[in-house]
């Protein structure tokens, strides 16, 4: 089960992905989220660990969503 904030930062990620055609930057999500640097990347590994994106460390900026919705029953 995801956080309160690893689940808007998924959704974030979604929609943004879905209405300007590319994922946004790390920098942005610290502007929509009103978290550090540092919390964003923390969040990023939890999804990227659950499966929800495919994103790696080295290239902070890319990211590609494997699933946009939080499952259900975990």
């Amino acid at each position: 089960m995801l956080s309160d904030i690893e689940r808007k930062i998924l959704r974030i990620i979604a929609n943004y992905s879905a209405g300007r055609r590319r994922t946004p930057t790390i920098d942005e999500l610290c502007v929509k989220t009103g978290r550090s640097r540092g919390g964003i990347m923390s969040v990023l590994d939890v999804l990227a660990r659950e499966e929800y994106i495919e994103w790696q460390r080295v290239e902070p900026d890319k990211m590609t969503v494997i699933e946009a919705w939080e499952r259900k029953g975990r």
